[in-house]
């Protein structure tokens, strides 16, 4: 705290109130509140998103060279849950559009992405397949272990699917020398995400440049509550996806999970339902054909 109160005094920061939230530390004054974290040194990437003119992120008061970040409080408008997603996708939406390129590649780099994820394939088949036949030996299941047998033809037929998919998939990118690459804010959660006369994405220390796709991907792992199909359809009306991004992204949501099995049968049960029903879920989301796109010369 001595550190955080020598840096306030540097700014002229005069607080009467402090306030711990998670790795952040809010401070009130009389006329205004902070935020105060520890500086990650995001100024390349703050640098670079407002020369693309996309400014939606809290101020910095402060310099970069600090062991701590200063920036503006800002207050959230209270609104239902499913609209502040929908305002948020829209912002991440928005960051793609202004930040968009194409990079060069070479044929190695969609291999790579095809190689690791027909391993992960493989891997899980043989692991489902090693487990189910374990699971067959037993005179009496667990209640997790009966759910999953009945269901195991389910995950079966569907690492086969996405298998197919993906070399769909890879027999359109194998020879293209150019991929798109946007800015990722790389963390999106409901809570990094502020409304109030402005939009602002917070949190921004994990962001680094790659294929659209991810910043979805990741926000659907942590968020498969939420009507995906919506949240997408939202998120092309500002910045379409390319057909093979689409694919990708489908693919990669489609795999089914490694269950993470604990000592409380309760937790694996609620593990193996959700994850079926994951599958289920995900079976409504129709990889692109090629009457929905036009051809894709990039």
């Amino acid at each position: 705290m001595s550190k955080i109160s020598q840096l306030l005094n540097k700014y002229d920061i005069k607080p009467i109130k402090y306030q711990k939230q998670g790795k952040v530390t809010i401070v009130e004054t009389n006329d205004r509140k902070y935020v105060i974290k520890e500086n990650n040194h995001n100024d390349e990437i703050y640098n670079y998103l407002k020369s693309r003119s996309f400014d939606y992120f809290p101020r910095l008061i402060n310099e970069q060279d600090d062991d701590y970040e200063i920036t503006e409080y800002q207050d959230m408008v209270k609104m239902p849950e499913e609209q502040k997603i929908y305002d948020m996708i829209e912002l991440v939406a928005l960051l793609h559009n202004k930040t968009s390129f194409y990079k060069g590649i070479d044929n190695d780099e969609y291999k790579k992405i095809y190689e690791d994820l027909s391993n992960n394939i493989e891997y899980l088949y043989s692991y489902y397949s090693d487990l189910i036949t374990i699971i067959e030996t037993k005179v009496y299941m667990s209640p997790s272990e009966y759910l999953l047998a009945r269901n195991i033809s389910v995950i079966f037929n569907r690492l086969q699917n996405v298998k197919v998919d993906l070399d769909n998939w890879y027999a359109i990118v194998k020879d293209k020398q150019k991929v798109r690459h946007v800015v990722l804010h790389n963390n999106l959660e409901p809570s990094h995400f502020i409304k109030n006369e402005n939009n602002f994405l917070i949190n921004w220390d994990k962001s680094k440049i790659d294929m659209p796709i991810f910043d979805l991907y990741k926000f659907y792992l942590k968020n498969s509550e939420y009507n995906f199909e919506d949240i997408l359809d939202r998120y092309e009306q500002k910045y379409p996806l390319l057909k093979e991004e689409k694919m990708l992204l489908f693919i990669l949501i489609r795999i089914p999970e490694l269950p993470k099995v604990t000592e409380d049968e309760f937790i694996n049960t609620n593990t193996i339902r959700k994850m079926l029903l994951n599958i289920e879920k995900s079976n409504s989301l129709h990889l692109p054909n090629n009457s929905e796109y036009e051809p894709n010369h990039q």
